[in-house]
């Protein structure tokens, strides 16, 4: 990304609250066209940045720039940024028409123009000709589709969404991440991107940024992250991983790097089947050795093989050691 355009700079940036929690000398690079997400357990600050980049925050110290100008200080209204909420805030007595021209209405756009923007926006979000509608007669995830058309429509530089997905079913949210993935794609427009979901985050981002306790534990492309974690703890956060202690290390593999075979000495562990649990494509068998309960990702030709109980041997393929 570096021979783009910095979109979005966050310079040394601290946002305390009165109790002292908060966050503290952030800084961040984020270029034109990119989706960086945020991405941490609850209380770890992800949200507190992304209020203070939409101005609903005020930082308590450093600066926030867009294409190179400060906008601390500026409201929300002023920001060039749009955000979306987890809870659509969508307004209930207006039609969908009406909530979508709110914003335009105000920047005194004519009625011609709002009408087509409306028409495009509605279309680009796959929710043609519902401008009669209420919000009460669309669905969970129709809803959110509107709200965030109504930010697009608002022509932000830095589109920001906070957890937007994580009311909506398992299925619903899916097609969401790839209408998202695609308007942005699309459009080229800049996204920031909260959430405590990794599948989420390693789906939708160009970049990830890992949280911990109100500091980058690391940043990384989802492929960087994945296979090479910086620490234990983005190593557990970050897909699924077996760890083993030995000698004062713990030894990291995941669940796809991992070979089971017959018992013997060249193996790196041996342990007992516990159980095997067909997943589709793949199964998943869980091996107990001493007090380490590895998981395994294998084919079913492999899980056909095996009984539960039976003494197998483990070699990981691919590792790392904290």
């Amino acid at each position: 990304m570096s021979e783009k355009n910095i979109k979005l700079q966050i310079k040394d940036m601290t946002m305390l609250y009165p109790n002292g929690d908060g966050v503290e000398h952030i800084n961040l690079d984020i270029y034109e066209g990119e989706i960086v997400t945020f991405l941490g357990p609850s209380g770890c600050g992800k949200t507190t940045i992304l209020r203070t980049i939409g101005g609903f925050l005020d930082v308590t110290s450093g600066d926030i720039t867009i294409d190179g100008k400060s906008i601390v200080g500026m409201p929300p209204e002023k920001r060039p940024t749009a955000m979306v909420f987890q809870s659509y805030n969508l307004w209930p007595h207006m039609t969908i028409y009406e909530n979508l021209a709110f914003g335009l209405k105000l920047r005194k756009i004519p009625k011609e123009t709002i009408d087509a923007d409306i028409k495009d926006a509605l279309q680009m979000v796959s929710m043609p000709g519902c401008e009669k509608k209420y919000p009460s007669q669309l669905s969970g995830g129709q809803q959110q589709r509107i709200a965030i058309a109504r930010s697009l429509l608002l022509k932000p530089s830095v589109l920001l969404l906070d957890e937007p997905f994580s009311a909506l079913d398992a299925k619903i949210r899916h097609q969401m991440r790839e209408e998202l993935k695609k308007i942005q794609s699309d459009l080229g427009i800049t996204v920031v991107f909260v959430t405590h979901d990794q599948e989420e985050a390693m789906s939708l981002s160009h970049r990830i940024v890992v949280m911990n306790k109100g500091k980058f534990e690391q940043v990384g492309t989802p492929t960087e992250i994945y296979d090479n974690p910086n620490c234990k703890y983005v190593a557990s956060f970050i897909g699924e991983m077996n760890f083993v202690e030995d000698n004062g290390k713990t030894i990291a593999f995941r669940p796809e790097n991992v070979e089971i075979t017959s018992p013997s000495p060249d193996c790196d562990i041996c342990g007992t089947v516990r159980t095997i649990m067909i997943l589709g494509h793949y199964v998943v068998v869980t091996i107990q050795a001493g007090e380490n309960l590895i998981k395994c990702n294998v084919d079913r030709s492999v899980s056909e093989k095996l009984t539960i109980g039976e003494e197998v041997g483990l070699k990981a393929t691919k590792h790392l050691v904290f």
